[in-house]
């Protein structure tokens, strides 16, 4: 694992434009179950507009104890924060995420492009004004807009749509990127800026599992990320 740790050392030393792609894998670590640990009743109660309307409390609860509560509590992860650092050097010039937990953000990354949207991002179901503060679920209950109405995640009321400004904003970096660290993701959403990656972008990939992007890449190193941003 050194002589990988030191190739990616390498290469991110070498690179003038490094952009970042995670997905679920980068935020086990917080509790945020991946797709191969999720939680089915939990996912459809959070993804619910109905049981939100119909049982504010119940909704909030379930939310909380499946997503939020690790979110706020448990993350951000080592990996965020290693990301973080590094974008503050300027080895990173961007983090193009599926993730809705905005911990990219929390650990105090400035260029992430959540093409999921995320809980930072959210609108008054009845009048339709934006709260893009992810604090507001912080609080111990359903957050509610001035007018009275039920405020809702992006990924929610979008039903897990994309967010078409952050996907633009992602396919702009990728376009310029020499350097391309994908991290616990398996390609979902790849559609979305796929064609967009410069074909001479050096690919490096961190995952413990097989994805579609194994033959992509340069350099794969199938290690949780904390373990390896831990050692670089």
């Amino acid at each position: 694992m050194n002589n990988e740790i030191e190739t990616m050392k390498k290469l991110i030393d070498n690179s003038n434009n490094t952009v970042v792609i995670t997905g679920a894998g980068i935020s086990t670590s917080a509790g945020i179950g991946d797709t191969d640990h999720w939680d089915l009743p939990a996912v459809l109660k959070m993804m619910s507009t109905t049981l939100m309307k119909i049982a504010p409390k119940k909704y909030y609860n379930a939310v909380w104890k499946s997503f939020l509560n690790q979110i706020f509590n448990n993350g951000p992860t080592l990996t965020h924060k290693k990301l973080a650092e590094l974008e503050n050097r300027n080895k990173i010039q961007g983090i193009i995420t599926t993730n809705i937990d905005h911990l990219h953000q929390l650990a105090g990354s400035k260029n992430v492009a959540e093409i999921q949207g995320s809980f930072a991002v959210n609108k008054c179901l009845k009048c339709g004004e934006y709260y893009n503060d992810i604090n507001i679920w912080n609080k111990g209950k359903l957050p509610k807009c001035k007018c009275g109405g039920i405020i809702c995640a992006f990924p929610v009321y979008a039903h897990v749509g994309q967010l078409i400004p952050e996907a633009e904003k992602a396919r702009k970096w990728i376009e310029l990127a020499e350097l391309i660290i994908i991290i616990g993701t398996n390609g979902s959403y790849y559609w979305s800026y796929g064609n967009h990656i410069n074909p001479n972008a050096k690919i490096i990939q961190i995952n413990p599992k097989h994805t579609f992007f194994d033959n992509k890449a340069i350099l794969n190193i199938r290690k949780k990320s904390d373990e390896i941003f831990n050692e670089l």
